[in-house]
């Protein structure tokens, strides 16, 4: 087994793989949405709805997650992860009414609850320091899953119906697979820190005061708001923006959405090397605040001039997230479950929050609306102007 100084890149690739898979297997819910809206009858306002409980269920726990397993770690976490996910899946398949739906997709977030501040954790930890890389190769794993849901759903199920969502078992029992190599790296991992318990102790210094640490960690949460307002409005509503406002099909809207996901995981991976070299607060100023140009621009433009800038948006405020992370687990270096869990967890809470008050917005002043409103929200990234620098070790 790799050592805690030796970058773990064997078991980074499989952490990067597990996420991909799981994102996958999450965003076969958003990309379903129109199936669904078609099969069950639903108005935007219900699928905001969805939405919500999906994110709840994915943002609520997690931080209660992370806080429990920071104190009593498992090596079959990630195990426990995918079985929810999976279960979710059939339920999302098969149910009949919109209150099945809504357990199916509870149970599909606390999948999500378990798996980022678990998966996260044990990221930082096979990083041997070079955390923005390690981030970024986890978090792109993530971001390349998300874009390859729709891509899928839209070859494998939209062309046969709402049932053959079923088929996305195969990938959840291939996490099973790729979650053994994690779990048997982690458990080894925690048996050597049993023996090192006092160097862990040394090592877990804040760089800051608790005053500046509170105060750095709000700042974070107003950049959370901002870049996930404006991204709930693209999961949740951009193919139904592009039906609507091009006419485009089903199919076409899941493709553009696929353009747009993909800017996410290709921003990503810059992101945390990118903050490495410069420093995570002029990573953070540069994507949340770089984003406000295209996204005031896009509802004005035609449609492939709005499939060009959804990809500038996506690669621009994908790369603030693992930069937000990372300066957060440099706050308090000594609970990377429980902020892996605040931040993903808040973030998705946000976004959920956010869908049901834009699906209602959208059935009282259309969709096109939610896009003239949303794009002004990344000129909040002003706000990391006030991140305290961070002492450099």
């Amino acid at each position: 087994m790799e050592t805690k100084n030796k970058v773990a890149f064997s078991v980074l690739l499989a952490l990067s793989m597990s996420h991909l898979l799981n994102d996958l297997l999450q965003s076969v819910l958003t990309a379903s949405y129109p199936l669904l809206k078609e099969d069950l009858a639903l108005n935007f306002a219900q699928i905001g709805t969805i939405t919500l409980v999906y994110q709840l269920a994915a943002s609520v726990f997690q931080p209660v997650v992370g806080l429990f397993f920071d104190k009593y770690p498992v090596s079959w976490s990630l195990t426990l992860a995918t079985t929810f996910t999976m279960l979710g899946i059939v339920g999302l398949a098969y149910a009949p009414s919109m209150p099945l739906i809504l357990i199916s997709v509870f149970i599909i977030g606390l999948g999500s609850s378990v798996l980022h501040p678990e998966a996260s954790r044990i990221t930082s930890l096979a990083s041997g320091g070079k955390r923005g890389l390690a981030q970024s190769l986890f978090q792109v794993g993530g971001n390349l899953g998300g874009s390859l849901g729709p891509l899928l759903l839209a070859l494998l199920v939209a062309p046969y119906g709402r049932n053959r969502i079923v088929v996305f078992v195969l990938f959840a029992l291939f996490a099973y697979i790729v979650a053994h190599p994690i779990g048997k790296w982690f458990k080894g991992y925690l048996e050597q820190m049993k023996v090192q318990h006092v160097e862990m102790k040394v090592q877990n210094e804040r760089p800051l005061s608790t005053g500046l640490t509170l105060f750095a960690i709000f700042i974070l949460m107003i950049l959370i708001f901002s870049k996930y307002i404006y991204m709930a409005s693209l999961t949740s509503y951009y193919t139904f923006y592009l039906i609507e406002r091009f006419g485009v099909s089903v199919q076409l809207s899941q493709i553009c959405l696929f353009v747009f996901l993909v800017a996410t995981a290709v921003g990503t991976l810059v992101g945390g090397p990118v903050g490495d070299r410069i420093g995570r607060k002029s990573v953070i100023w540069i994507s949340i605040l770089g984003t406000a140009p295209f996204s005031l621009l896009m509802p004005h433009v035609g449609l492939w001039a709005t499939v060009a800038l959804s990809f500038c948006v996506g690669f621009m405020l994908s790369s603030a997230f693992p930069a937000i992370l990372l300066y957060a687990q440099e706050l308090l270096p000594y609970r990377l479950g429980l902020v892996s869990g605040l931040f993903f967890g808040f973030a998705f809470g946000i976004a959920g929050i956010a869908s049901a008050v834009l699906g209602n917005y959208a059935d009282t002043y259309g969709i096109e609306m939610v896009y003239k409103v949303c794009a002004y929200t990344p000129l909040l990234g002003l706000v990391a102007w006030f991140l305290p620098e961070l002492k450099k070790k």
